[in-house]
């Protein structure tokens, strides 16, 4: 997988004078199915959350309130996403390793994983990380 699989998705929105509405529908609004769903909040300033990449698990990652940078990184680019608006988010394929930063008060960061919790399944390390999809490029482009 490469930085250019990973992209902003936009979700339905449903527009009402009492209030809008958006939702997810795995494999339909998203490429996969999902298995888990967790949420981070209370991030003080200055913080920084992720800082792993996943060996298998897709993700979706949505600013349901407040905004927070997502920094992608396939091991040769890096791209920085602002996310601000509770109707779209950053699909996150595997072998990305996902950094988030610049966290406004009240922030929270919705993720919807297509795997339940493996610890098996995080790189934590980078320089572990960068011989991985070096070496898989390696496999794929003699």
């Amino acid at each position: 997988m490469a930085l250019s699989d990973c992209r902003i998705i936009e979700l339905p929105k449903i527009h009402d004078p009492r209030g809008n509405l958006s939702f997810i529908e795995g494999e339909r609004h998203i490429p996969f199915n999902i298995k888990r769903v967790y949420y981070l909040y209370d991030v003080p300033g200055g913080a920084e959350r992720g800082s792993h990449a996943h060996k298998t698990a897709h993700t979706f990652i949505i600013a349901i309130s407040g905004s927070f940078d997502v920094i992608l990184d396939d091991g040769f680019a890096t791209q920085r996403y602002h996310l601000n608006r509770s109707y779209y988010g950053i699909y996150i394929c595997p072998l990305t390793w996902r950094r988030l930063d610049n966290f406004s008060s009240g922030a929270v960061c919705l993720s919807l994983a297509s795997h339940y919790f493996d610890p098996e399944d995080y790189i934590r390390d980078y320089n572990e990380f960068i011989a991985i999809v070096r070496s898989r490029n390696r496999e794929f482009n003699p």
